[in-house]
């Protein structure tokens, strides 16, 4: 029997947003049984390819101290009649009881707080707001999906009663960039590379430390660190100034003809990160032939496996001395590469989009 499942796709558009795409996409050609909504955010122009989903807007954002917005919220959610909702992150209204299942994609957000530009009283507010969102969800949720079993263990370590209710979907790389490439400007080999956020957890003071001793045996390496520059990148690179460190060049946003090109051409893709719930830079960096230099925190060694060479993201000159590994022994080199596009093809977004409907058929059978 047909039942109404509706997606929360109200973050498709931020960093995670990969992840809902991808999932959207595949259950459009696997599940031609029951019918889907996906509500989106009113100037979200996404359309559906297949005839059983449909798109409804809202006008409430991810995120709201204001109980209007979560009774409004809610409310909508009731008139949508769904028999099951897929919430993609962990603030679901408080108001809405009816079934539900829930994405943790990680508890970053538990651990490392960024108050950013807000007010202190005012972020301390939040954060409260957010922990017992993000309790309520887990523990309201008939089922919770997680992207990895890392994130399983953790959330099952910090709250117990999610044992027995938690399923792992991994998430997958995309293939390589389809596009010329072109040389950003200012950027000359040999280079190590980096592409993200520069959020606290991302570790990125550390790797600019570890760099600065790599220089001494490696003077002619550059560091490139390309990211939507903000006020964190900002930061770092008053670290960068207050430490005379010559060679770093902070791209700020870059589109993908010259992405591509430094995945090709860089000597290493670092990923110094604290707190990851999957970690798909470093997959992006091998489906490149990009060999990977990895913390070995949270859930990157699950992930990566033997294709990456591992490092105590605490210790810049742990970092270093793996970095320089990678760069100075060819025969590792080859193999990272190797091993990564081994890696990569363990992981399948269809694969990823079918569990998550054996979740779904599981809580409303």
């Amino acid at each position: 029997m047909s039942k109404h499942i509706v997606i929360d796709g109200r973050i498709r558009r931020s960093s995670t947003g990969r992840y809902i795409d991808r999932l959207v996409e595949h259950l459009q050609n696997i599940d031609k049984t029951n019918r889907y909504t996906f509500l989106l955010q009113q100037d979200d122009p996404w359309q559906p390819k297949s005839s059983n989903f449909s798109v409804a807007k809202t006008k409430y954002g991810q995120f709201s101290l204001n109980p209007l917005h979560e009774l409004g919220f809610a409310r909508q959610l009731y008139k949508l009649k769904a028999d099951l909702v897929h919430f993609t992150t962990n603030a679901q209204p408080i108001f809405y009881w009816r079934p539900s299942v829930t994405t943790t994609m990680d508890l970053t957000m538990l651990r490392f707080t960024r108050p950013g530009k807000t007010p202190l009283p005012i972020f301390w507010l939040k954060m409260a707001a957010y922990r017992f969102l993000f309790w309520l969800g887990n523990k309201r949720s008939k089922h919770i999906i997680t992207i990895s079993k890392f994130v399983k263990k953790d959330l099952q370590t910090h709250y117990p009663f999610t044992d027995g209710k938690v399923t792992v979907t991994h998430c997958a790389s995309e293939p390589p960039l389809d596009t010329e490439t072109m040389i950003p400007e200012g950027i000359k080999r040999p280079f190590i590379f980096y592409v993200g956020t520069a959020f606290p957890h991302k570790n990125l003071d550390k790797l600019v430390d570890a760099f600065m001793m790599l220089q001494e045996r490696r003077p002619d390496l550059m560091l490139v660190l390309a990211g939507k520059q903000e006020q964190y990148y900002d930061k770092l690179a008053d670290h960068i100034g207050e430490n005379n460190i010559s060679n770093v060049v902070l791209t700020g946003f870059i589109p993908d003809e010259e992405l591509k090109w430094l995945y090709q051409n860089a000597e290493a893709y670092v990923f110094p990160s604290l707190s990851e719930g999957f970690g798909l830079p470093g997959l992006e960096a091998m489906v490149h032939g990009c060999p990977v230099v990895s913390s070995n925190a949270t859930s990157l060694p699950e992930v990566y496996g033997d294709a990456a060479h591992y490092f105590d993201p605490n210790e810049p000159a742990d970092m270093a001395e793996k970095i320089a590994e990678v760069i100075e022994d060819t025969g590792l080199r080859k193999s990272l590469i190797s091993k990564g596009y081994a890696q990569v093809k363990k992981y399948s977004w269809k694969r990823m989009a079918e569990q998550t409907l054996a979740v779904y058929k599981s809580v409303i059978k």
